[in-house]
Formats: C-alpha cells, structure tokens, sequence
C-alpha cells in the first residue's frame, strides 16, 4: 500500500510539474463559463458540450506538453515552426479545400487542418527570436524586416479571406516589434501611413468585408441582411439587464434570433442570461488573467522569453476585445472568436498552448538562458 501510494504522489505531482496555478485556475474558469453558455446557445444539447469536453481534453494535454519544454527548446524551434506554417499556408494557397467560399484548410484525409492557427503561435516565436539574436544592435531596418516577416503571412491569410484570424496574427507580431523597442515617432508615421492608404485599401476588400462596414456604421441600412447579426446581438445585450434572464433563459437565444450563437456571438447569449454582473465577472477574470500574463513577461529574463510572453498575454486581450467589441457594434463583424468560451476545437488548442508558454516561461525564469 505504501509503494502504491508513494507511486500515485510521485504520478500526481509528475502532472502537476510546470503548471502555473493562478494561470490554471483563471483559464479553466473561463472555460467552465464557455460550457454553461454552450449548453444554452445549443439548446441544452449534452452531445455538443461532450465534443467541447473532448476539445478541451486535448488543449489540456497540449498545454502541459508546452508548458514542460523549457525556453531555450522554444528558442531553437521558433524558425522551422514560422517555416513550416508558411509552407502549410502556401500550400491552402495552392490546394486548399473551399468550404462556404473560403479556402482555409487543408484536407489531411483523417480531418481538415487550418494552418493560420498555427501561425498564430509560429508568428510570434520567430519574430521574438529574431530580435533576441539582435539583442543590443536592434536597428530600423530590423524593424523592416520584422515587418516583412509578419507580413507575408497576414497577406496570405487574408486572401482565404479570414479577415478575423490575419487581424489575430497581425497583432501577435506588432506586439513582440512594439515591446522590442518600435519608438513612438515611427509608430505615429505608420498611422499616417496607415491613413493614407484606407483608400485604396478600401478598393483591395472583399464585397463581404466592405458590407461589414457599412453595417458597422448603419446596421439599419440592412436589417434583415447584412445588419441582423449586429442588431440582434446588441438586443441581447442589452435585454441582459443588471442581472441578466437567469441561465437557459435567454429569449434572444431560444427564440433563434441570434446567429451563430454557440461561436462567434456567444458573448451575446452570455450577456442576455447573466446580465451587467455577468459582464462585470468576465471581464475581471480576463483582466486578471492578462495581468498574470504581463507580471510573468516582466520577470522573464531573456529578450526572447520577455517579448514571447508580452505577445501571447496581449494576443489573448486582443481576441476578448474584438470579439466583445464586435458583439457590441463597435467593431465590425470580423469572426473573432471569445477565448476559452466560443466553442471550437483548433482556437482552444491554440489558446491552452499559449498558457502553457507563459508557464514555461515563469517554471524557467530563474534559469541561466542562452
């Protein structure tokens, strides 16, 4: 008995080695409130929360996986990762399967598989990597070249078009070039760069793109159309109230007017059943979740692991905003989905991966790094 139990402890604590717990703790609540909500939105189907279930049981291995390779591992592997996701994208480019107009996967013959969520983790590993190799001589034309590097990627994801995932990659990179040292005079140039050309960028889009626009600024102007996702979100939104409709209650919800409520607006089911309070608890688990993510990038003791953890901490504030911001009208409909509540199974998977970076970042803080 006793061998058998000495055996369980050394098991439990082989489990539990490099797992962060606040992090842990913050990610799995938000997770807990993504069931409860997609056990609403779909209509209390136990068979969909199960896949959820299953979904999560793999995100949970692939972050202890992560969160185990120490910093230096990461290190090595940040250039033939960004390689070979680029490969994979050029390859949905070339021979990608088109679902619903849009050719984001690659058919695998056991599944489909969308490279762009496994830029969102190569992207920034290779850019925090090439401005650690340049530790101390960081120059203009190595912000450039940043550049490129983020840029090839998002061009080619946006072709898909998957405007919402290309926005989520962009962010990644312009975080780890921001915290390398961008400086404000050149970051105001590119604003009016950036404004310069909404010109013809605004020629570039796609006639999707450029309705969610015009729906963004007048949702009225098409309310059965183009409008409707915005206009009946924000209706639940706001018939959420102080304390919201009570769980499974949510008329907006069970009444099917709101669209696509189990992925990209199911902070709109949220809000409806669960009310102002609701919101208010949400949001403070995201913010103390990105701020255990901001305090272990200030204690990270290379530039790598330091610009690493900065760019998956805000990346995972940039995913909350959009998606909140865009189930609100403010935003335009871009399909972002809401981390750790929206089901699906890749954006999971890529969402615990990146917890389990910034836990392997803070269990090898104190570590003598090259």
């Amino acid at each position: 008995m006793e061998i058998a139990g000495h055996s369980l402890h050394r098991l439990r604590d082989r489990l539990v080695e490099g797992i962060d717990g606040p992090l842990f703790a913050l990610a799995l609540a938000l997770t807990a409130i993504g069931l409860a909500a997609l056990y609403s939105a779909s209509y209390e189907n136990a068979a969909r929360v199960a896949a959820q279930f299953g979904n999560l049981a793999v995100a949970l291995v692939a972050m202890w996986l992560v969160a185990q390779i120490p910093p230096q591992t990461l290190l090595r592997l940040a250039v033939p990762a960004y390689a070979v996701a680029l490969a994979l994208l050029l390859g949905v480019a070339l021979a990608g399967e088109v679902v619903h107009g849009a050719r984001r996967w690659l058919n695998l013959g056991i599944g489909r598989f969308q490279p762009s969520e496994m830029m969102k983790i190569a992207m920034p590993l290779m850019l925090a990597w090439y401005f650690h190799r340049r530790e101390g001589s960081i120059r203009l034309r190595d912000f450039a070249l940043a550049a490129v590097l983020l840029a090839v990627p998002v061009l080619l994801v946006a072709r898909q078009p998957d405007l919402g995932t290309a926005l989520l990659i962009a962010a990644a990179g312009f975080y780890v070039i921001f915290f390398a040292g961008l400086s404000w005079k050149v970051l105001a140039g590119l604003a009016v760069t950036a404004l310069a050309a909404l010109l013809p960028l605004w020629g570039m889009l796609h006639d999707y793109q450029r309705r969610r626009i015009h729906t963004l600024l007048d949702p009225t102007e098409d309310p059965l159309g183009a409008g409707y996702h915005i206009i009946q979100s924000t209706i639940a939104v706001g018939s959420g109230g102080i304390t919201g409709k009570g769980w499974l209650n949510g008329s907006q919800t069970h009444l099917e007017f709101i669209p696509e409520r189990a992925t990209d607006f199911i902070f709109a089911v949220y809000s409806e059943e669960f009310g102002l309070v609701g919101n208010l608890v949400l949001l403070a688990l995201y913010a103390l979740l990105i701020g255990r993510g901001l305090s272990i990038a200030a204690q990270a003791p290379t530039m790598f692991t330091r610009l690493l953890a900065g760019a998956v901490t805000l990346t995972l504030f940039t995913y909350a905003f959009v998606n909140m911001g865009m189930v609100a009208g403010i935003l335009p409909v871009v399909g972002v989905p809401l981390p750790f509540i929206s089901y699906g199974g890749t954006a999971l998977a890529t969402l615990y991966i990146g917890i389990g970076i910034l836990m392997s970042i803070y269990r090898h803080r104190k570590l003598v790094q090259s």
